[in-house]
């Protein structure tokens, strides 16, 4: 048992696994508290006091006031200051009260000096998918051809040389409301219709890549050193052939335990070791001749319904990261990055010799 005081940075509509995260310290003796971003700065008081005197961040949770600099660690979710913000504001008065808020939470994150899972800039770095596959591709895993543009030419041209199909899907998490109902972007496959409407790509770049052929999809998610590999058969319901997450809801009971190979979790980690991370979850897809192409990995992704089903304990192993009960992944600071891709073992050996 411990009595480490961890601060969990999130929203207050992570309904799902934060929750987990704070009854799994709890059993083992520690204090969450919990920082609902979105109520900053309407609903939620911070006072960040530097100077000649003892240096203080006190900021409201909802267990009262706290010195986040008494925190022993930190459990990075969500992020999303200034969220409250009246939208009857003027504009320009509502963007920078946004921007400013931003601006003073991460700079707050930013210098904490407790272990973080995982740190605020090592989440926004990591969640660039462009530069995961990069990193992906010279750790050794498989990753799907992949062209990102605003060129129409270009798109038609990757489309034209990839006959077994494409797919399209955003670089960026959003998410598109009708009538006040948050609707999700999902991934969708490119018909011979889209191609006539391409110029629209000069109003937004998209992401096109090669439509995988599917035995079974995956999701690998790491915390530490630990993996918990699961697989779904997406190809048995027609609306989940190309998304899984279209049926969601009516695939959570079927995933099941996969025994991902040694040499792509090898892989798997030295990429979580180029980027630092503690946690991550991982999508592949698993081909009908056994092939594992790597899609993304998602610094911040959901574990809830595979910590139901098949029942893995992920939040009691973040719990024993953030309470170094378990060995921690480090890294060096982000101008070496160029060392670890001349190079994956440099931060493999790296990580070894700096485990706590």
């Amino acid at each position: 048992m411990t009595s480490k005081n961890v601060i969990l940075v999130t929203r207050t509509q992570d309904s799902h696994c934060t929750p987990l995260v704070t009854q799994a310290l709890a059993a083992r003796g520690a204090t969450a508290w919990c920082m609902n971003t979105d109520l900053f700065p309407t609903g939620q008081k911070l006072s960040v006091e530097l100077g000649k005197g003892a240096d203080r961040i006190l900021m409201e949770t909802d267990r009262g006031t706290v010195d986040l600099r008494d925190a022993d660690s930190l459990y990075y979710r969500r992020f999303a200051a200034g969220n409250a913000i009246p939208k009857d504001m003027p504009a320009q008065l509502r963007h920078a009260s946004i921007q400013e808020s931003k601006t003073t939470l991460e700079g707050v994150l930013y210098g904490l000096r407790c272990f973080q899972l995982d740190g605020y800039d090592k989440v926004r770095r990591a969640s660039q998918k462009q530069l995961q596959l990069q990193v992906a591709k010279s750790v050794g895993l498989e990753i799907p051809d992949t062209l990102s543009t605003n060129d129409p030419e270009a798109a038609r041209a990757f489309v034209a040389n990839h006959p077994g199909g494409v797919v399209a899907k955003a670089l960026s998490s959003f998410a598109i409301y009708e009538e006040g109902r948050e609707q999700v972007v999902f991934t969708n496959r490119i018909h011979a219709e889209d191609l006539e409407h391409l110029e629209d790509l000069q109003f937004a770049p998209m992401t096109f890549q090669e439509a995988v052929p599917k035995a079974l999809e995956l999701r690998v998610t790491l915390v530490g050193r630990q993996t918990f590999a699961a697989s779904i058969d997406s190809m048995s319901l027609d609306r989940s052939q190309v998304d899984w997450r279209r049926e969601g809801l009516r695939l959570a009971d079927q995933w099941m335990p996969y025994s991902l190979p040694p040499a792509v979790e090898a892989s798997l980690h030295r990429l979580m070791d180029a980027f630092g991370l503690n946690y991550g979850a991982a999508d592949f897809i698993l081909t009908p001749q056994g092939r594992h192409v790597f899609l993304e990995v998602n610094p911040g992704g959901e574990f809830m319904w595979l910590q139901q089903n098949p029942g893995f304990p992920i939040a009691e192993a973040l719990a024993d990261i953030l309470l170094d009960l378990a060995p921690r992944r480090y890294a060096p600071e982000w101008p070496l990055l160029e060392w670890a891709w001349a190079d994956p073992a440099n931060l493999r050996s790296f990580n070894e010799s700096s485990v706590s």
